[in-house]
């Protein structure tokens, strides 16, 4: 008997809670970095090591199987994924060594590639044509997920004997869980030809989207670099420089941070997406000077007030960057479109925080985390700058276009 599957407003809800719940997957091992590097006495060095293998194997499932699905339909491709997400839980579950860490974030890397693609195209697929969510969901969900994991975490850490055998084993039942209640989802995505050619490594932007790919590009790169450094060294920092040793705090940090993205992408969802973007620039870069300020004053209170802040123009950035990126995108290049927006964003969330890892064993943690800021605040502010200049060109070649008459009417 055939399975019937879910009416589309539900189809999309559930689509949207799927893809909230792989990225608080993606955010639960943030907390637990300290807790495993304790237990098996690693480094920095090697931690970032752990964090960036995920953000590798991530960019290399975006560049292969990114646009599977806009060719095979959606399902198969998710199916495949959570049950994928659920072998990386088991791996998790069962660690006892740097090696099954590293493992278990390759293959959590591999399905959440294809995951974040295939349910961000999805949710453009699903979506009402009076009220489309899609981009505001795509651009909240990260911040809401990746909070949500981060501080879950960190509370069993503090309350549960045992909090890697909890938190890895429900997560393991659940994505099998999400595999099957895929099954239940419409097919949203029509089949087309080229699969096999899809599956070469490579990054797709329709020529029609290219300006808007360019023009969000550095803004892009800043706020997944700060987001990167949060989830690495962000508990790290609240204890080896603030004195607070305690994992759930650590856990609220990056909270701060993602949480406050979603405000951010709330507040300004109904803004034009450029204006969203320059807003957002601008806020997110008034958030990491305060940051800094937080570091030479060595104030937890300013450093969450900041992340706060920066994590609020994240949000709103975000927003105008896939709104104006994704506008009018056709059916078939969807998936394909947004892999490369999170390819980008996951270069900049690894290579940088990779860099920084390295950095501290040489300079330290606080140095490197003012440089690092500095960087990033530069590069917002120069996003802003080209923004405006884009923005004033735009406006200077429509206000030059000579105004083409309407067609006469004929008469009778």
């Amino acid at each position: 008997m055939p399975v019937r599957p879910l009416p589309r407003t539900a189809a999309f809800w559930s689509v949207a809670v799927l893809l909230v719940l792989m990225l608080a997957a993606s955010g639960v091992p943030s907390p637990l970095y300290r807790v495993y590097q304790e237990r098996f006495g690693f480094s920095s060095g090697v931690l970032t090591t752990v964090f960036a293998v995920y953000a590798f194997a991530l960019l290399v499932s975006l560049l292969v199987v990114g646009a599977l699905s806009d060719h095979v339909g959606r399902r198969p491709v998710l199916i495949a994924a959570f049950l994928l997400e659920a072998g990386a839980m088991a791996l998790f579950l069962l660690a006892d060594g740097v090696g099954w860490l590293l493992a278990a974030r390759i293959v959590q890397g591999l399905a959440t590639g294809a995951l974040t693609s295939t349910l961000g195209a999805s949710l453009l697929d699903l979506q009402h044509p009076d009220r489309p969510l899609g981009a505001f969901i795509n651009s909240a969900s990260p911040g809401l997920g990746l909070s949500v994991g981060a501080v879950g975490a960190g509370l069993l850490v503090q309350l549960v004997p045992s909090p890697t055998d909890w938190v890895f084993g429900v997560l393991t039942a659940v994505f099998v869980l999400a595999a099957l209640v895929t099954v239940l989802l419409p097919e949203s995505s029509p089949r087309t030809p080229g699969a096999l050619a899809s599956l070469r490594p490579s990054v797709h932007v329709p020529p029609a989207h290219r300006r808007a790919f360019v023009v969000a590009l550095p803004l892009l790169v800043a706020c997944w670099a700060v987001g990167g450094l949060y989830a690495s060294l962000g508990p790290s920092l609240v204890a080896d420089v603030f004195g607070i040793d305690n994992h759930l705090v650590g856990g609220l940090l990056i909270l701060a941070l993602n949480g406050t993205g979603i405000a951010g992408s709330l507040a300004l969802r109904t803004s034009a997406p450029e204006g969203a973007m320059l807003v957002g620039s601008l806020v997110f870069t008034a958030g990491i000077g305060g940051t800094l300020a937080a570091l030479f004053a060595t104030s937890a209170a300013l450093l969450f007030t900041s992340a706060v802040v920066a994590g609020f123009g994240f949000g709103a950035a975000f927003l105008g960057a896939v709104a104006t990126i994704t506008a009018g995108v056709a059916p078939g290049f969807r998936a394909g479109l947004l892999a490369s927006v999170f390819v980008v964003g996951y270069l900049a969330f690894s290579l940088p925080a990779i860099a920084a890892g390295v950095a501290v064993e040489a300079v330290g943690l606080t140095r490197t985390t003012e440089v690092y800021g500095a960087v990033v605040g530069v590069l917002a502010l120069l996003a802003a700058a080209g923004l405006v200049r884009s923005r004033r060109t735009a406006g200077s070649l429509a206000a030059g276009r000579p105004e083409i008459p309407a067609p006469a009417q004929l008469p009778g």
